[in-house]
């Protein structure tokens, strides 16, 4: 069938990918790189583990689910009636793989030939889900366990009770996996009415990077994809207040230095508005915590910190923050001096000069990934999930400027709505 494909050009990098309005619904991104010997395939659906609330348009009102449910659908859709899907992968040469973050679902395959068999595999069993309730009470007890595995591991309790501490009502706090009480209440008539909402074409995306043929790839697209309704979905979340829920946590686990985060919980944003501020977030975490920052060395002389301590932007539908962490053996004394350090910004500036090296460095280290086929399919279905265009991400880092940056810091970094997430050894 003819395809109205739209090709997407960047004439500052000099890249371009297509994209394709699939009549079942999918949105289908192809990014064909000559030369390349590796294919990446991503088929991914807008569902994370955030999203426990939702409404169709067969729905009289909203529906709440277990937390953790995205997670667990993820792991029981590789299985099917008839084998393993790994084993199907195995006879083409690829890997396959899938994971479930807060906000998207993704199943994946990277291969250096047969990607068109491939990516039969990927589009069939996707798109056909088997679930019963022998099988998910099985799983229940291996994700279970796995569950408790993440419960041992300190860096991680310490930032989701990081996380407890910033959010109020916002499932953004809850792991990903769920709990063990929540999952307990999964069986296969949850699983499916979650698959056939989730799981609409309309809700999806296919992205593949690397040399291939759109047409080839198309062909195999109208031969696999089911025509999917759209179901006009709708997510929501609870009310967030602008305040943290406590500016304080700590715990007790086998480690021979305490582990920290501090986080500082910010306003949230959308689509275009989204790349700009998480653009203008990094840069200013770099200038006040990175690696050449004045207060990175200080702590670092002092022996307050180590190499671990790090910063990054958290963000997603329905939150925003900055946090910073690592290991000290004062991690009270590390809040207090980046407070102290965050005062001082504001009073007197940033270094207009080291901005503009940390701005080079971002935007060098981007154009280094469009030569990576890993890091184009993903920022092709974080785009799409995103609603905004591949692009957009080179277009903020290129057009930045310092009073970006200087007005970002006032917005997104409140001395009043910060917190303190702490592991002890016990």
């Amino acid at each position: 069938m003819p395809h109205d494909i739209k090709v997407i050009k960047n004439d500052r990098i000099g890249e371009e990918y297509s994209y394709i309005k699939h009549p079942s619904g999918l949105n289908i991104y192809i990014w064909k790189m000559e030369g390349f010997s590796t294919t990446e395939a991503y088929f991914g659906t807008k569902y994370g583990s955030i999203n426990t609330r939702f409404k169709t348009n067969k729905d009289d009102d909203f529906v709440d689910v277990p937390e953790g449910i995205a997670h667990f659908l993820e792991h029981k859709l590789f299985e099917n009636e008839d084998c393993d899907v790994f084993e199907l992968y195995a006879k083409t040469g690829a890997n396959g793989n899938a994971y479930t973050s807060f906000d998207q679902t993704v199943y994946l395959y990277n291969c250096s030939s047969n990607y068109l068999e491939s990516l039969r595999i990927l589009l069939s069993f996707v798109q056909e889900p088997y679930f019963t309730n022998e099988t998910v009470d099985k799983e229940q007890g291996i994700i279970g366990q796995e569950i408790k595995m993440c419960q041992d591991m300190p860096s991680r309790q310490a930032y989701f009770n990081l996380l407890k501490c910033l959010y109020v009502n916002h499932p953004v706090k809850v792991d990903i996996a769920g709990t063990v009480e929540s999952i307990a209440e999964i069986d296969a008539d949850l699983l499916y009415r979650c698959y056939y909402t989730f799981y609409n074409l309309n809700n999806m995306a296919l992205c593949l990077v690397g040399n291939v043929d759109v047409d080839d790839v198309l062909k195999t697209c109208d031969e696999l994809l089911k025509q999917n309704e759209d179901i006009q979905l709708e997510t929501a979340f609870p009310e967030e207040p602008k305040e943290i829920n406590m500016p304080e946590h700590v715990d007790k686990m086998a480690v021979s230095m305490p582990l920290f985060f501090v986080g500082f919980k910010c306003p949230t944003y959308s689509g275009l508005e989204l790349v700009k501020m998480q653009t203008e977030a990094s840069i200013m975490m770099s200038l006040m915590f990175g690696s050449t920052s004045t207060l990175y060395k200080e702590l670092i002389e002092e022996g307050l910190v180590n190499s671990q301590f790090e910063s990054e932007v958290f963000y997603g539908d329905g939150y925003f923050s900055c946090i910073c962490g690592g290991e000290s053996k004062n991690p009270r004394e590390v809040r207090a001096r980046i407070l102290k350090e965050v005062a001082k910004a504001k009073s007197e500036g940033f270094d207009e000069e080291q901005f503009d090296i940390i701005k080079k460095s971002k935007y060098g280290a981007l154009i280094r990934s469009f030569n990576n086929t890993e890091s184009c399919v993903s920022l092709l279905i974080n785009s799409d999930f995103a609603g905004i265009e591949a692009f957009d991400i080179i277009e903020a880092v290129a057009n930045v400027n310092f009073d970006d940056v200087t007005k970002a810091l006032n917005v997104l970094l409140d001395e009043n709505n910060v917190a303190l997430s702490i592991i002890e050894p016990n």
